[in-house]
Order: structure tokens, then C-alpha cells, then sequence
């Protein structure tokens, strides 16, 4: 018997919301309840969603506790600091997935550091390629009730990294990570440096100097992979694109790797992964290869001048950078297929 799940979406009206919804549109056993929002409650959905027409008649309601009760599923696309009151007032057998960072981090004093608010608590992390020991972190998901859905960024220099930490032909106390980040990245609300006459032909770095929030979630995630000591450079930079990451990543070759190697790393780290994949040796990720999927694309090469191995993976930032792995763990905590409403074929040109 066919049993079909009903998922409220709050901050709907944002870009990490439309995306939860396109995705959960074609979902083959969701069905979509209350739609919330803070500042646009009261229009219809397609004034600001234009593109999700089998929803745009769709009403906005305030995002409240009572809105969101009921259903299933909740999905938490609310500003940083926002989601810890909401979902503490949902029933325990409701599951809750919070895109935004408020549970991410277990050590409360790395929150509290690059935050500036109190902690809200640590969740289920939503990242299930995650290595973790000997396994992955999508066993921690399967039953689970609160995921907390990883930051893009996270997610970019983990997968691209991660592999040669677990394998120990990396030194996780020396990675540098440098990307290249989509606008959509940075929200809807309107800045006068993300406006196109600003924007368009211009590439900005922002958070340099060890101060984007994304760092100690990095830090925990190769930690988790293995990394006895983890020391993260981590440099964004805007570029003119809506969508999109391309995070290249060195860390200097362990002593007595080789490239076999470290080639053998990666290859063993996503073999049996549906949506991560390492490519052909000579082809690189783009980010125009990842647009509207689930996927992130993985290349690995040795600089044997430097004794640094590098690696870049391209994903959507909206797909698999939040809204795609937000269902992806819903799949898992509810007993679905992991790959149900997700594809791994991107749009392009």
C-alpha cells in the first residue's frame, strides 16, 4: 500500500525553499501541506516562484508552530538562528529538517565563536556520503526524526577531500580550499554588492581570513573522517554565476603516497555512491555539468612539484549544496529509496 507523506516547507520564498519544493514536486510519494514565510505571508506562492507553476496558486501563510503541525515532515529553509524555537515546539514523532546551520555544530563553543548566539543543540548531520570510521553517516539518518542539512560550501570541500583524509595520503593539518560560489549562494535579501550592475564581470572574495562561518563545520566533518589534526584555509569567492560551486582543495601528499595511490583513495570512496562521482582521469568538474542535480562531481590529481594532492568538486549549491541533501536524508530517516525525486542529470546548456 502506497503511503504518501505530507511535508510543510518553511521560508518557502527563499531560494533554499523554491528548490526544497521543486524537488519535492516531483517526489512520487510526497504531497506538499502548508507553505510559510515571514515578510511575504499573504502573497501567493508564484509571485515569488514564478518557475514552480503547479504551485503558484499556493497561498503563504506567517511561519509559525501551529502552521507547520500536523504533517509529516518539516522542512526549516529559515534564516541562521531561527530554526532552534520552531522545531522545539514540534512533536517528537515529526521529522525536521533544518537547512539552515543551527544544528550543525557539536561543540557549542565553535557556534557560539562564529555565530555570536547561544547553541541550539547538535542533530543528525545530513550528509550521508559522509565517511565516518569505517562507515558513513547515512546510518545515523535512517530513523532519525531531526537532520541538520550541511552548508554547500561544507559539502563541496568535504566530498573533494574527504577520501584522502579517511585513506591517510593527506595531511588534514594543512588544507587549503579556494572557491568559486554562485550568487544564490548568498540569499535573496537585496545588497547593493549582489546586484547585477555590481556583480556582472566582477569576481569577490568575502570571508577571507578564517572567518566564514562554514570553517569548524569543514574541520568536523575531516575529523570525523579521520584527521587527527585539521588546519583549514578556506577562501570563497563570488563569482557571476546564479548557481554553482567549484571548491578546489589541496592538502599536502602524506609521506610514501603515490599517485596510485591516491587515485585508489577516491575510487574506493565513491564506488557504490549514487550521487557523488569521480570522473574520468584527465576530466574536470564544471559546475555547468551539476545545474539542477543532485549530483557533485569529483577530479583528483597529484602535484608531485608542490607534494600537494589536489582536488575540485563542482556541485549545485541549491541542489546537493541544501534542498538535494535535505531530501536525500529525508529519504533515509523515513525507510525510502535514498534516490526517490533526486536525479543526477543536470541542465544545459
Amino acid at each position: 500500500m502506497h503511503v504518501t507523506i505530507r511535508v510543510a516547507v518553511a521560508g518557502a520564498s527563499g531560494y533554499a525553499g523554491g528548490e526544497v519544493l521543486r524537488l519535492l514536486a516531483g517526489h512520487p510519494d510526497v504531497e506538499i501541506g502548508a507553505l510559510t514565510a515571514h515578510s511575504n505571508a499573504g502573497d501567493l506562492l508564484g509571485r515569488h516562484q514564478p518557475h514552480l507553476r503547479s504551485l503558484a496558486d499556493r497561498g503563504l501563510v506567517e511561519t509559525s508552530p501551529a502552521a507547520l503541525a500536523g504533517h509529516d515532515v518539516v522542512v526549516l529553509a529559515l534564516p541562521h538562528g531561527a530554526s532552534g524555537a520552531i522545531a522545539a515546539e514540534l512533536g517528537g514523532d515529526t521529522l525536521v529538517l533544518d537547512c539552515g546551520a543551527d544544528h550543525r555544530l557539536a561543540d557549542a563553543g565553535d557556534w557560539e565563536a562564529f555565530y555570536g548566539s547561544a547553541h541550539a543543540g547538535t542533530w543528525p548531520y545530513g550528509m550521508p556520503e559522509l565517511i565516518v570510521g569505517e562507515g558513513r553517516q547515512r546510518d545515523a539518518l535512517r530513523g532519525a526524526r531531526r537532520v541538520a542539512v550541511p552548508g554547500c560550501n561544507v559539502t563541496a570541500v568535504t566530498l573533494g577531500i574527504q577520501p584522502g583524509v579517511a585513506a591517510g595520503v593527506v595531511d588534514a593539518a594543512d588544507v587549503v580550499a579556494v572557491l568559486a560560489v554562485g550568487y544564490s549562494g548568498a540569499g535573496k535579501a537585496l545588497k547593493p554588492h549582489l546586484l547585477a550592475s555590481e556583480a556582472l564581470g566582477s569576481a569577490a572574495p568575502y570571508a577571507v581570513g578564517g572567518t566564514h562561518r562554514h570553517i569548524p563545520e569543514i574541520e568536523q566533518n575531516l575529523r570525523a573522517a579521520g584527521a587527527p589534526s585539521v588546519r583549514v584555509s578556506f577562501t570563497p569567492v563570488l563569482v557571476p554565476m546564479s548557481r554553482g560551486i567549484l571548491a578546489t582543495t589541496t592538502a599536502p601528499l602524506a609521506p610514501g603516497a603515490d599517485a596510485s595511490a591516491v587515485r585508489a583513495a577516491w575510487e574506493q570512496a565513491y564506488a557504490d555512491e549514487p550521487f557523488v562521482e569521480l570522473l574520468p582521469e584527465g576530466q574536470w568538474p564544471t559546475t555547468a555539468a551539476t545545474v539542477g542535480a543532485n549530483t557533485a562531481l569529483v577530479q583528483v590529481a597529484v602535484d608531485a612539484r608542490a607534494g600537494r594532492v589536489v582536488t575540485v568538486c563542482a556541485l549545485d549549491n541549491l541542489v546537493k549544496g541544501t534542498a538535494g541533501a535535505a531530501v536525500q536524508s529525508m529519504n533515509l530517516a523515513l525507510g525510502l529509496p535514498e534516490t526517490a525525486g533526486l536525479t543526477t542529470s543536470a541542465v544545459a546548456p
